[in-house]
């Protein structure tokens, strides 16, 4: 068992927000599901306070080692979580970590505070990679802006909050830093790198000509950015970029991550999380040696 900011997991696989629908797969899949869920615990998709559509189409394009993706974090919004989607998360058998994102402070404030005694929640990931309303710039990539918003977040709940660095910034080590003064319990990184995909006429693929690039692809960026942040912070972090094995996974507990989540992965194989825990299990008495 890994005690995670007081949480007791079974094992150091997780999965990326987004990454895996697991209320389409209850759906097919009923109580079987529980039983043999392949992460220790789970991280919702981003919930924003107003219901989202998500960007216009196209939104994915395939890279030689990786995806772009822009798919918008379409969701049903605060209410709609609350009423459809906690009901089933709830019942998944593993901690439920919420996603939440939004464009101020006080979006973020009111998403926690509607959510912290809700008893299927277990612990929330803020989603700092939204551009601020105010400065244009994402919230995570301005350590003095991140540190006003954990800050503001902080007393509003007793669970854990980690922190989702965003990547593309100057210095992921002191967006870190300021994360953990405020008073984050973890951190998590990284999230997708921004990238373009042009297609056959010369143009760009996406709808919304940009999006995120993730796979392994970005494995060593992600490796190098753990690296940096766990050289710098004493609280724990979730590693992810790239793991499609359980070598991947045990490169990034030995940059200093505490617990590993698995993305892109997760749609070639949906069992990736149980794959991944069962390689690394393999691997982490070579690693303690």
């Amino acid at each position: 068992m890994i005690d995670f900011c007081g949480l007791e997991l079974a094992h150091p696989v997780i999965n990326g927000s987004g990454t895996f629908d697991a209320i389409a797969a209850t759906r097919c899949f009923g109580d079987e599901l529980a039983a043999r869920f392949p992460f220790a615990a789970f991280v919702s998709k981003t919930i924003t306070l107003a219901p989202r559509q998500g960007n216009r189409p196209p939104r994915l394009w395939e890279t030689p080692a990786g995806m772009i993706n822009s798919i918008g974090l379409p969701n049903r919004g605060l209410a709609g979580y609350v009423e459809s989607d906690l009901p089933v998360l709830g019942r998944l058998g593993v901690p439920l970590i919420t996603n939440v994102m939004g464009s101020s402070a006080a979006e973020f404030a009111e998403l926690i505070e509607a959510l912290t005694d809700r008893p299927e929640v277990a612990a929330f990931e803020l989603n700092v990679s939204c551009p601020n309303v105010r400065t244009g710039l994402d919230i995570g990539a301005d350590p003095r802006e991140l540190q006003l918003l954990v800050r503001r977040i902080r007393p509003l709940t007793a669970k854990p909050v980690i922190v989702k660095l965003t990547p593309n910034c100057a210095d992921v080590a002191a967006a870190a830093v300021a994360a953990e003064e405020a008073g984050a319990d973890a951190i998590s990184l990284i999230n997708t790198l921004r990238a373009m995909g042009i297609g056959p006429d010369g143009r760009p693929w996406l709808g919304e000509r940009f999006g995120g690039l993730s796979g392994p692809a970005v494995r060593a960026v992600a490796v190098a950015q753990v690296a940096a942040a766990a050289g710098r912070v004493g609280v724990p972090i979730v590693g992810m970029g790239g793991v499609s094995r359980g070598r991947d996974a045990a490169d990034l507990l030995d940059a200093g991550a505490t617990l590993v989540a698995v993305g892109t992965e997760n749609f070639r194989d949906p069992a990736a999380g149980a794959r991944v825990a069962a390689e690394l299990e393999g691997i982490l008495p070579q690693i303690a040696g």
